[in-house]
């Protein structure tokens, strides 16, 4: 599955093309419980087809009934400058809208998006790049800039600046039966997978569509990857060979998450060795994580690749992992 955003705004562009009017919807402003973050977008076309989210349904539907032509709705789309929309302001309205208690939200609506702006966001998003996005809240106008950075949503009396960003990017090292599960999880979770590994009696048996393979040797593999904040290299092998160089290439990249698997043992190994024989020192090695993934009481490959994409995304959305589990895990998961 691909990147959320890219794929509202990939539909919505087609939508546009196609003549059919749309609107963009993107959540702003929230105030206690809501469903979907600030800078989640949503499209509406007016025929009623919806893609992407705002809420668990109700403001979708809301949307469509006001709107969509094949609802019967009161008024077409509008043209002109975008306007503002709070949901949940009364305990009635949270109720109707499905909101959690005291939840409130407030949506910008953006009316028949610009063909051209879309196409260069979307062409841009397709190439790799982070993107920000400025809305006049004027006149809709909209003004895009490549961003070096994935800055948080803001808006204002004038402007709405959000940033889009390209996939979320896994390199798995080594085929396998865990490594199927956890590209199909990371797959689902909006990465772009690709799978390293030289073997050909591993590699030869892999089922997951819509992978990137490639036979180089790990680290060349790494370096032709290209790690970058929105990335993440997961070793599976438990082969030194394949893995230690591997993964000392990718923590001198910019990926948010370097780990491999294997038992508390094995890990410790593995850091006695890169500093031993590759010169690394204990705070060089702070970002290497093994063993990977959270405790949740696996036994299984499929639950183990749970427990691995659960820390992925723990990191990945800056939640703090307890150390504990840390050592639960290497002895539920992995022996000691």
């Amino acid at each position: 599955m691909e990147n959320l955003d890219v794929m509202v705004l990939r539909t919505l562009l087609d939508w546009r093309r196609a003549g059919k009017r749309a609107l963009l919807t993107t959540v702003v402003r929230t105030w206690g419980s809501s469903p979907r973050p600030v800078g989640s977008i949503m499209a509406l076309a007016d025929d009623g087809a919806v893609v992407g989210s705002v809420s668990g349904g109700c403001i979708e539907d809301d949307l469509i009934a006001r709107y969509s032509r094949s609802h019967g709705a009161a008024q077409e789309i509008p043209s002109g400058a975008p306007s503002l929309v709070k949901y949940g302001i009364t305990a009635d309205e949270a109720h109707r809208f499905g909101l959690p208690c005291g939840g409130t939200l407030e949506l910008l609506l953006e009316y028949d998006p610009d063909v051209a702006s879309l196409e260069t966001l979307v062409a841009a998003l397709e190439s790799g790049k982070l993107m920000q996005r400025t809305v006049s809240l004027a006149d809709g106008a909209v003004r895009l800039a490549e961003a070096t950075s994935p800055d948080a949503l803001m808006v204002d009396d004038k402007t709405l600046v959000n940033t889009f960003g390209p996939e979320y990017r896994m390199l798995l090292i080594g085929a396998g039966q865990l490594a199927e599960y956890l590209a199909t999880m990371a797959k689902f979770s909006g990465f772009a997978v690709t799978l390293c590994d030289p073997r050909i009696e591993y590699r030869s048996s892999w089922s997951v569509p819509g992978v990137a393979i490639t036979t180089e040797m790990p680290d060349d593999a790494v370096t032709a990857f290209k790690p970058d904040r929105r990335s993440c290299v997961v070793a599976l092998t438990h082969d030194p060979k394949l893995d230690d160089l591997a993964l000392l290439e990718a923590l001198e990249s910019d990926a948010f998450y370097v780990g491999a698997i294997g038992s508390r043992r094995n890990a410790e190994a593995r850091r006695s060795r890169m500093i031993e024989h590759f010169e690394q020192t204990a705070e060089s090695l702070a970002r290497l994580r093994g063993p990977i993934g959270i405790y949740i009481g696996s036994k299984t490959p499929p639950e183990i690749a749970v427990s691995v994409m659960g820390e992925i995304l723990a990191v990945k959305n800056a939640v703090t992992l307890p150390r504990e589990t840390d050592v639960a895990l290497a002895k539920a998961l992995h022996g000691d």
